[in-house]
């Protein structure tokens, strides 16, 4: 019964590495786009706040369809606009007369499709036959950290061996993985969380569940975490830490990325004999320790240390929350899902951006800014232990 679900879980894995290239291409590309288009840095930048606030919307709307058209259907369809995307993302800014404007639609279309994949990935794996969910959680969530590291170090060498100016060839390689994992969805089984032709929660029952805010605020308390730190690592590196960036990218963003999928991948293969909650507590103390490094300590290797092992901290919120909320809201289904990745894209959100607000409000200092973000370890660490 399992082994018929293998390839269904391979093709979530990869599912998330899909996630991964929409998130994480672009980014590599601004300075690319402000030189070959004109376009304003400031502009651009608009791009990525464009794709997390499309796919917050996605999370929410999803609730209202993806019963109604079922699980295979949607999967096709998140991986046709996360294709379409990163397809066009090379044809349309040349067919515009404003590059920007076909850049832009770009983005929406694999927003689209990285929203989706965000509600729907976690529930197909959690939906099934397993022998430890958790681990199942844990290991999957590894792949969107694996796929972020291969997104980087792939395109790098690409661009070393091919230069940056050829980027729209390899915009069409990216778009070919989503687009053959698509063809995969159409041909593996995909169950439904809610078995046996039940119904899961209605969302007025959903909200009335106390332990559902709970792990609402779990949830944004560990994206906040993680992104606090993640996308201001390069930065506080090269400005806080006076480390020239290609250093600075690879202690930074990069040695965070993978001990983050180190920690996932450990716990997907020892799981079995890890209690979740002493390790998720554990995990916290240990994230509120490299803020505290960050923060506090002045020598620059203690910084970047720090910025790493928040990496391995943070690994095992994210999913471990997932796999506690379906754990404890059995009839939950599509909706506990899309609610619980929309608190952690606010959560992807807000930490950010309250690391970048208080840095300006003390002169652009990103060690105070990433300070004040340890709120968010804490405030986790609080509603873990109050959930006990």
């Amino acid at each position: 019964m399992k082994n018929q679900y293998n390839k269904t879980i391979t093709a979530c894995f990869i599912g998330y590495i899909v996630q991964a290239i929409v998130n994480n291409f672009v980014p590599l590309l601004f300075l690319t786009f402000q030189s070959e288009y004109g376009i304003p840095l400031e502009k651009i930048t608009m791009l990525i706040t464009i794709n997390f606030a499309l796919q917050l919307c996605v999370d929410l709307l999803s609730v209202t369809f993806v019963d109604r058209i079922g699980y295979r259907a949607s999967m096709i369809i998140a991986h046709v606009c996360a294709a379409a995307g990163l397809a066009m993302l090379a044809v349309l800014p040349g067919l515009f007369p404003d590059p920007f404007s076909g850049l832009l639609i770009a983005v929406v279309l694999y927003a689209v499709g990285g929203g989706l994949l965000e509600v729907l990935v976690s529930p197909v794996v959690e939906a099934c036959p397993s022998d430890n969910k958790e681990k199942a959680m844990s290991m999957l969530h590894s792949f969107y950290c694996w796929g972020y590291v291969g997104v980087v170090l792939f395109s790098t060498i690409f661009f070393k061996l091919f230069s940056v100016s050829n980027w729209k060839i390899l915009s069409l390689v990216w778009a070919c993985v989503p687009a053959a994992n698509m063809i995969l969805f159409t041909r593996v089984p995909v169950p439904h969380l809610i078995a046996d032709g039940g119904k899961g929660m209605t969302l007025p029952e959903l909200f009335k569940t106390k332990i559902f805010w709970l792990f609402m605020l779990l949830m944004l308390c560990a994206g906040a975490s993680e992104q606090a730190v993640s996308q201001w690592a390069s930065a506080f590196a090269e400005k806080g830490l006076g480390i020239n960036k290609t250093l600075g990218d690879l202690a930074g963003p990069m040695a965070f990325a993978v001990l983050m999928g180190t920690a996932r991948l450990f716990y997907g293969r020892h799981g079995e004999k890890i209690n979740l909650d002493k390790f998720m507590k554990a995990s916290i103390v240990l994230c509120i320790a490299s803020y505290l490094c960050i923060g506090l300590v002045r020598i620059p290797a203690a910084g970047l240390v720090g910025c790493a092992f928040t990496g391995l901290s943070v690994g095992i919120l994210w999913p471990g929350t997932f796999s506690k909320a379906a754990a404890s809201i059995k009839r939950g289904g599509t909706s506990l899902f899309a609610f619980l990745a929309l608190a952690g894209d606010l959560g992807c959100s807000g930490g950010p951006t309250l690391v970048g607000i208080v840095s300006s409000v003390f002169s652009d200092n990103l060690r105070i800014g990433i300070l004040a973000a340890i709120i968010f370890p804490v405030l986790m660490l609080a509603g873990i232990s109050k959930r006990k």
